[in-house]
This record gives C-alpha cells, sequence and structure tokens, in this order.
C-alpha cells in the first residue's frame, strides 16, 4: 500500500450534512450504549436514569455549541486539539488530543466485543461463553471495519447511514411496542417528579452524570471529519447539533421504556442486553433477534468512527508535527491515514487479547466504559473552557453569544470535571489508574518531541 507524504490533503466535500449527522448519532452507538450501559445507570441511581441522561444531554448539549463555535475558528481534523492548542497553548493541546487517543484505543475492546458477542449468539449460541472466539471473532469485525476506513471516507459515510438507518428503526420498533404495551401498567412508574434536579444529591448526580457521558461519548467524531465535509466551518457543527438532539431523546425514551418494561430483576440480569431482554417480552423468536441485529450494527457503526477520529487526531497531529510524520501519510488514492488507522487496529487488537486477562466480559466492559467516561470528561472539558474563554468579550456585547459560546460551554465544562472528579473516589483501584494514567501517559511522547525540539534547536 503506497503512501502519499505528510503535506497531503483528506478528502474534500466527500460528506454532507446528512452524513455528518448520521455519523455523529453513530458515534455514540445508540443501541449499543443502551444495551451496555441501562443496567449499570439504573442500578446506580435507580428511577433517575431517565433524568440523569436527560441532564447530562443538556450539558452535552453546552460542550457541542462549543465545539460548533470552535469549529468557526478553524476546520481542522484535529479538533479539540487543534483549537486547545491555538487558543490555550501546545501543551494543553497536545493532552486533550493525546486523550483522545487514549480512550480511542481503550474503545477498541468496549465496541468489538460486544459485536462479537452479538456475532456469536446469533450464529453459535452455544459457544456464547467462548471468550477465545469471542475475542476471535472480534479481532475479524476490527479488521473489517479497519480495511472500510482505509478504502475511503465516502464508502465509509454509505455504510455507517445503511447501518445507522437499520439500527434507529429497530429501536423505534421495539421502543414504540414496549411504550404501547406497558405504558397503562409499566413496572416502574415514572412521574414529573422522577426528572426534578431537586431529586439528586451531589454523590447520585455525579454517579448518574459520569455513566450517562459515555451514553453520549463519541458525537464530536463530525468535527474530526470537518476537513473531509462540504462547507467545513459550519457543516459538521450543524450535523453535531442534529444528531445530539436525536441522541438526547432516543436515550431518555428508551430508557424510560425499560424502567417500565422490565422489573428490578430483569434489569439486573440483562446486564448488557437490555435491548434483547424488552425484544424477548415483545416479540416471538426468531423477531427478537432484531434486537441483536441492531446492537451488533451500533457496535460496529461506533467502532468505525472511534477509528475515525483516531486518525483524524493522530493525522491533525503529526501534520503539525508534534507526532512522527508518518501518521500523516495518505493513501494515494483514497486520501485516507491509512498508517494511523493501522496503527489504531493494532493496538486494538494487542488490547483485545490483553483483555483475556479479565475474569469476565462483563469486568472488561465496567473498567473501560468508567476510564473512558473519566477521559472524555477531561477533554470535552477542556474544549467548553477554550470555547468560553475564546469569546468571553460577548459577554458585554451579545446576550445570545454570552449564553451558547462563553456561559453555557463553560457550565457544562465544570460540571464535567466536577462528576469525574467525584466518581473517580467510587471506582476501583485499577480503573482510576487506567483512566488517569492513560491521560499522564502523554507526558513521555510530548517530553521526548521537546527534546528532539531543544536537540534541533
Amino acid at each position: 500500500m503506497a503512501s502519499s507524504d505528510s503535506s497531503g490533503a483528506l478528502e474534500h466535500n466527500a460528506l454532507g450534512l446528512v452524513q455528518s449527522t448520521v455519523i455523529g448519532v453513530a458515534g455514540t452507538a445508540p443501541a449499543y450504549s443502551i444495551a451496555a450501559t441501562t443496567a449499570a445507570l439504573i442500578g446506580s441511581v435507580g428511577l433517575l436514569a431517565p433524568a440523569s441522561l436527560l441532564y447530562c444531554g443538556l450539558i452535552m448539549l453546552g460542550i457541542t455549541l462549543a465545539y460548533v463555535n470552535l469549529n468557526r475558528i478553524e476546520a481542522d481534523a484535529g479538533a479539540t486539539y487543534a483549537w486547545v492548542s491555538l487558543i490555550f497553548n501546545d501543551t494543553l493541546g497536545f493532552f486533550s488530543g493525546w486523550t483522545v487517543l487514549v480512550a480511542s484505543a481503550l474503545f477498541m475492546v468496549s465496541a468489538t466485543l460486544p459485536a462479537a458477542s452479538a456475532t456469536v449468539l446469533l450464529l453459535a449460541p452455544d459457544q456464547i461463553d467462548n471468550r477465545l472466539l469471542v475475542t476471535l471473532v472480534a479481532l475479524g469485525w476490527l479488521s473489517a471495519v479497519s480495511v472500510v476506513l482505509i478504502r475511503g471516507i465516502a464508502i465509509t459515510g454509505v455504510v455507517q447511514t445503511t447501518m445507522t438507518t437499520i439500527e434507529l428503526g429497530v429501536l423505534a420498533i421495539v421502543g414504540g411496542t414496549a411504550a404501547w404495551k406497558f405504558g397503562p401498567a409499566a413496572l416502574h412508574q415514572l412521574t414529573w417528579t422522577s426528572f426534578s434536579l431537586a431529586q439528586f444529591d451531589l454523590s447520585t448526580f455525579a454517579r448518574g452524570a459520569v455513566i450517562s457521558l459515555f451514553f453520549f461519548w463519541g458525537w464530536d467524531v463530525v468535527l474530526n471529519l470537518n476537513e473531509e465535509t462540504r462547507d467545513g466551518t459550519r457543516t459538521p457543527g450543524l450535523g453535531a447539533i442534529c444528531a445530539m438532539i436525536i441522541i438526547m431523546v432516543s436515550f431518555v425514551g428508551f430508557c424510560s421504556v425499560a424502567l417500565s418494561a422490565l422489573s428490578d430483576e430483569e434489569i439486573s440480569q440483562s446486564s448488557t442486553n437490555v435491548i434483547f431482554a424488552i425484544a424477548e417480552k415483545l416479540f416471538p423468536r426468531p423477531w427478537s433477534y432484531l434486537a441483536i441485529i441492531a446492537v451488533m450494527l451500533s457496535t460496529i457503526g461506533t467502532l468505525e468512527t472511534s477509528i475515525l477520529q483516531f486518525s483524524r487526531t493522530l493525522f491533525s497531529k503529526s501534520r503539525a508535527q508534534v507526532m512522527h510524520a508518518r501518521w500523516s501519510r495518505l493513501h494515494p488514492a483514497w486520501k485516507t491515514p491509512w498508517a494511523a488507522t493501522l496503527l489504531i487496529a493494532l493496538l486494538g487488537g494487542l488490547l483485545l487479547i490483553l483483555s483475556l486477562l479479565f475474569d469476565s466480559l462483563d469486568a472488561v466492559l465496567k473498567a473501560s466504559i468508567q476510564a473512558i467516561s473519566v477521559q472524555a470528561a477531561y477533554y470535552y472539558g477542556i474544549a467548553g473552557f477554550a470555547c468560553a474563554w475564546h469569546y468571553r468579550q460577548a459577554l458585554t456585547q451579545s446576550v445570545s453569544r454570552s449564553l451558547f459560546a462563553v456561559i453555557w460551554p463553560a457550565a457544562s465544562a465544570l460540571v464535567l470535571w466536577s462528576a469525574a472528579i467525584v466518581n473517580l473516589h467510587d471506582v476501583d483501584r485499577v480503573t482510576g489508574i487506567i483512566a488517569v494514567g492513560g491521560i499522564l501517559l502523554g507526558a513521555l511522547p510530548l517530553g521526548l518531541l521537546r527534546w528532539r525540539q531543544r536537540t534541533a534547536g
């Protein structure tokens, strides 16, 4: 596979508003997030789970507004890395971009293992507890997705649109049918009080916010594709806003449906298969297996977007000469950062193999989800603060600009950082080390960069 030099440009005008919106939705993996995390969220905050998602969605909307405003300054594939470097300094920019890379690498395990489990459940259900087989299937999915991404962003957009449309269709069918059947006789009755902020204390809000953050994490990949999108300073931001509205409605609605359709015991037993548990109560087999297909497509879709985010962030850092030049090489025909894509595929494969050391799949998912949530809170937060600082003069000039570019982004960033800090006290030591250590590990390549710059100078 040949490569161009680091001065090559990504493919221009390959995506439009529809594809941007779809990729933003797919980045959060609605079906996967609901299936994998709903039981944990309900187990942590009970009937306040839908409210946690609602308030976290409003917080994330503030970060989305930050990204929209920052993208107007400069359309750069590095997104947070590029903006924080420009507004604050190179060191903070480096760590924000590094955290994106670390979180994306960890997600290779969180995404591929559920996709593989769904595949095995469909094709060989008696082998679902075979960890080695599930890991091998996960490696297969990782390889296939990487090939598609190297082939080009345009074909990726088509594949993503198809998968996400099917996924949202299945969610609508399952959720709508469950609401119709269980609404009059809900197993858990939600009232307006269930959505009151007064029902939360600090610890409960922090637990719910950090878990809910994993639901929403990933929409920002739209901004990493700004150089490959038509009207790159405007369209990706609009796509992110549209995606955020869609996923907020989907998450809050389906979590409410899960509470109405499932008992506490059923929610606990469903573990990472909440959608399938609901579908089993509604439809006879094999129709209930549509839920498994939706989760499988969702995990494959979010695997694609996570690799996209990793490769574009690394491409941007390499192009700016803060990482090795090899990672900015583009395929001469397909204009994709193939070297960076291969790197994340190899890292993902290594982490998948290491995941066999954990006692169970649930243990792997729990540790990775909590670690990613803390890391996402860090780089989302610093982007929110960067936006507020850059547009701070709007406080004396425009009420609307003050709200949407300064106050809302800064408040969202502050809440995310506070929730992450509180939550770090509740996680086990290994998860905490993975979360914080993954960020601090960036000091090694940054130190090497500084040493090379001093030597060259």
